[in-house]
């Protein structure tokens, strides 16, 4: 992929601002100019920022429905009901079930949990599982991360006796459904101040706001926020406001002291003795999590992450591993066959979004294969495969569209849809997919805007490489936790050479491993850069080129730093 880099030089009024802020702080003038860019422009806010605290989380019955929600709940279990905690099979909607089953099973026995299997019910709140409820006697269902337009399911679960309580963050339609209370910050008449919790999240906020009500401290949620870190991580929700506050401390509680089922995900993953990051979550423990939903029943991961018996869960989470490695293979050949069917599209180079489908591709790989196209093209992209006489796909955008508004635009011919501005889900009548990739592109073309096809790189700094500390890594770990609105600062360096010991290195010889030096000190730094050995022969020819990177610890030398590199570009010296 071809970036364009976007970066704004300082003015001598942000340098001043940002040299000032910074000996206050006691940091780089640099990393302090990032800040300010960020709009943390006081010692307080920054200090606020470094340092989130759980006093600062919002109050839970400031949401919509939240005091009829703990009503119920409480009444629920005077009356001593059955209850249901019931979610989505993706990492979100498992870890949201572990959290508030694991929560209220310390209070109250006669509770269970339920995840739909994807492949026999499908997403969200399904026929079912609401008989099965009904059969195992169930009173109340408490729905995590779906259930907002599961209109008819829940209207036939109230007939039966069954009440709902939803608590999910996905957009609703302007009809919603005759739950005894809806959680969902999201909702237009509600008045919560930040709209941007996962499920896991909302989820939370329930637990907390019972936890308020009943006198019970509020130290007996802080094990459970690791949960929230996962789903926070995994489905890519900003990390700013109160999901910060969240990710912060359960990142905390992630390296301190995981849950057992989360203790055994880190041990499968290699990831035992490290400081475990937002981008360790995305990569190695959601997709591990996922991949039970993905290939069998999203209830394995979820009897994972309640086990209390660690050798029990270390067994679950072995094979929920086995099904991680089948979902790689599957993902890969899907990925390729995607490829070569865009490469077929003759027109697809001037296109502005990919539809593709094929009735043999499996349906829980399927939203794995649209991000990667996403990734691999920039465009915004859906891939459908069949489900007998219907079509599932799943949706994924690049940054600034809303796909979620794409995919409503048709929704005359969706039988079923939900999601948000980046990821979606959509059920249709297999017979009008070709309709609905002539609207869905045709929709694009007329709203998306040009700068938006277009991937860039924004560059928070340009530096030298003796400008490359420890002290200024350490300090720029505190920026984190990383992700959507708070991602990882992006520098650049301009005029670097190889050092002569650069080499292309990876299974398929994609990657290459670097030793650098640049023009204006003696520091030789080692980087990596993933899947760009494109550019090897122009490194190794000696030539001067510009790197945009961020800076990592070196996994391999304790106390080292080394460049994790986003892009590589000929200098314009040498062009």
């Amino acid at each position: 992929m071809h970036f364009k880099w976007n970066y704004e030089a300082p003015t001598p009024q942000q340098i001043q601002a940002a040299e000032d802020l910074g000996g206050k702080l006691g940091i780089n003038p640099l990393l302090a100019q990032i800040l300010l860019r960020r709009g943390i422009t006081t010692e307080s806010a920054a200090k606020r920022f470094f340092r989130p605290q759980l006093n600062d989380l919002i109050n839970p019955f400031l949401m919509k429905d939240m005091d009829v929600a703990v009503d119920r709940l409480n009444d629920a279990m005077g009356r001593k009901e059955r209850i249901m905690v019931y979610g989505d099979y993706d990492v979100d909607g498992c870890t949201a079930v572990a959290l508030v089953y694991k929560f209220l099973q310390r209070f109250y026995s006669n509770i269970e949990y339920y995840i739909p299997d994807r492949y026999d019910e499908g997403y969200g709140v399904s026929k079912k599982g609401i008989d099965y409820a009904r059969q195992a006697g169930v009173k109340l269902i408490i729905i995590l991360d779906c259930g907002i337009k599961a209109i008819e399911e829940i209207a036939y679960a109230k007939e039966l006796g069954i009440d709902f309580i939803i608590c999910d963050h996905h957009v609703p339609d302007d009809v919603m459904p005759p739950a005894v209370a809806i959680l969902n910050p999201k909702r237009q008449d509600d008045p919560y101040p930040f709209k941007h919790l996962c499920g896991c999240g909302v989820g939370f906020k329930f637990m907390q706001a019972f936890a308020k009500n009943n006198g019970i401290p509020f130290s007996h949620l802080i094990p459970l926020l690791d949960f929230v870190a996962v789903a926070i991580s995994a489905d890519i929700v900003p990390v700013t406001d109160e999901n910060r506050i969240l990710a912060y401390h359960g990142l905390k509680q992630l390296n301190q002291n995981p849950t057992v089922g989360l203790k055994a995900i880190i041990d499968i993953c290699g990831l035992s003795g490290r400081d475990i990051s937002m981008s360790d979550i995305v990569f190695k423990i959601g997709p591990r999590i996922n991949a039970s939903g993905r290939m069998e029943n999203g209830k394995e991961s979820v009897d994972l992450l309640v086990d209390k018996d660690f050798s029990d869960a270390l067994d679950k989470a072995k094979h929920i591993n086995g099904y991680n490695e089948m979902r790689k293979d599957i993902d890969k050949q899907m990925t390729e066959e995607a490829n070569q069917i865009v490469a077929r599209i003759e027109t697809q180079e001037r296109r502005k979004s990919i539809v593709l489908y094929d009735e043999n591709w499996k349906k829980g790989v399927i939203g794995i294969v649209a991000s990667r196209l996403t990734e691999i093209y920039y465009r915004p992209t859906v891939v459908i495969t069949r489900d007998g006489d219907l079509a599932t796909g799943s949706a994924r955008s690049i940054a600034g569209f809303d796909v979620y508004s794409a995919i409503k635009s048709c929704r005359d011919l969706l039988v079923n849809f939900g999601g948000h501005t980046y990821a979606a889900g959509i059920t249709l009548r297999w017979e009008d997919v070709p309709e609905f990739r002539d609207r869905f592109q045709h929709y694009v073309e007329n709203h998306i805007m040009p700068q938006q096809t277009e991937a860039t790189l924004d560059i928070d700094a340009v530096v030298d490489f003796k400008d490359i500390t420890r002290k200024m890594h350490n300090d720029l770990k505190r920026f984190g936790p990383f992700g959507p609105e708070n991602q990882k600062p992006l520098f650049c360096t301009n005029n670097v050479y190889d050092f002569g010991t650069s080499k292309v290195v990876g299974r398929d010889q994609e990657h290459i491993k670097l030793e650098l030096v640049d023009s204006k000190s003696n520091n030789v730094m080692n980087g990596i850069a993933f899947g760009q050995s494109a550019s090897a022969r122009y490194i190794k020819s000696k030539r001067a080129f510009d790197i945009a990177y961020t800076i990592e610890d070196n996994i391999y030398k304790h106390g080292d730093v080394q460049l994790q590199i986003e892009d590589i570009r000929p200098s314009e010296s040498d062009e």
